[in-house]
């Protein structure tokens, strides 16, 4: 149905206006399916995800994972954290094109200090709050949104230390119409995204085809999450899945994270070669073949 993704400096409200939009929807009189993605639902302090630049890619990849694994026509989805990279919101954007769903950012605009004082407020009361290098950092970095930017259209702007934030307020009420209007052919004001063909999901030939490429691909997975806790997170070499299979060879340890979004790639790729040339593998032993190639090719030492 939705994809809508709060943004904001550190310590600006945005949880705030998460847990409004919610109630907003709650009120309707046909109220969609909602859920609302965020760093306190992976039990992540901000302190540790932010603390370099490795923890801070894990964390966007974490959430854009749960996203990319929730979107669909029957949801909104609310991405409850900074989103300050304008990269990362035009990957979030792309998802939603995917999905061939609505797509908005909500923005809660407020100044520096104001963030800053929220902050030590926090601290006071022992709430979760971020040290004063990490905040400062997070500022300096932030990358506020543009509306004649397409993974930032439509904007919708709050301003909570000037008029705080309530279910009610006008940039929220705009969020929900715009999510929840109904849409037609003659719709002008509502745009829902429309996926190409280097996001549609994979087609198949072959009725099997899908089970198949999934169920193989996972097994590879598993067998690396697997060789590396054993090997304490370091690189794997030689890890062999059978007879006539290329064995894994992974220079560096690669996160789940990391792994699954090989793996969509993969299946995607696979999907739109078979639009053109031969259809993709039926069989797990030939799946698993080309996957773990791809794998070396993209992580590893081949």
């Amino acid at each position: 149905m939705a994809l809508v993704v709060i943004c904001g400096q550190p310590c600006s409200g945005k949880s705030t206006a998460a847990n409004c939009l919610a109630e907003a929807l709650k009120d309707l009189e046909s109220s969609p399916a909602f859920k609302i993605i965020d760093e306190a639902s992976f039990h992540l302090d901000c302190n540790q995800s932010y603390a370099d630049m490795p923890s801070e890619k894990n964390l966007r990849g974490v959430l854009r994972s749960e996203v990319d694994r929730s979107v669909s026509k029957d949801n909104i989805i609310i991405v409850d954290s900074l989103n300050s990279i304008k990269g990362y919101r035009y990957e979030l954007w792309c998802l939603a094109r995917a999905a061939g769903i609505r797509y908005c950012v909500l923005f809660c605009d407020v100044e520096e200090n104001n963030c800053r004082k929220w902050n030590e407020e926090r601290k006071g009361k022992g709430q979760a709050s971020y040290n004063d290098k990490i905040f400062e950092d997070l500022v300096r970095r932030f990358e506020r949104p543009d509306r004649r930017n397409r993974w930032d259209s439509p904007l919708f702007e709050l301003w909570p230390s000037k008029d705080g934030i309530e279910k009610s307020s006008a940039a929220i009420s705009d969020a929900v119409l715009y999510m929840t209007k109904r849409a037609d052919s003659k719709s002008r004001d509502v745009k829902i995204q429309q996926p190409t063909i280097a996001t549609q999901n994979a087609r198949f030939s072959q009725a099997n085809s899908l089970y198949e490429l999934d169920k193989a691909t996972q097994e590879v997975i598993n067998a690396i999450v697997e060789a590396q806790s054993q090997a304490m997170e370091g690189p794997i070499n030689g890890v062999s899945l059978g007879l006539d299979l290329p064995t894994i060879n992974i220079s560096k340890s690669v996160g789940l994270p990391e792994l699954r979004r090989l793996r969509r790639t993969f299946i995607k790729l696979t999907g739109q070669t078979s639009l053109s040339g031969p259809p993709p593998p039926s069989g797990a032993e030939s799946a698993k073949r080309m996957f773990v190639d791809y794998l070396n090719r993209e992580a590893g030492t081949a």
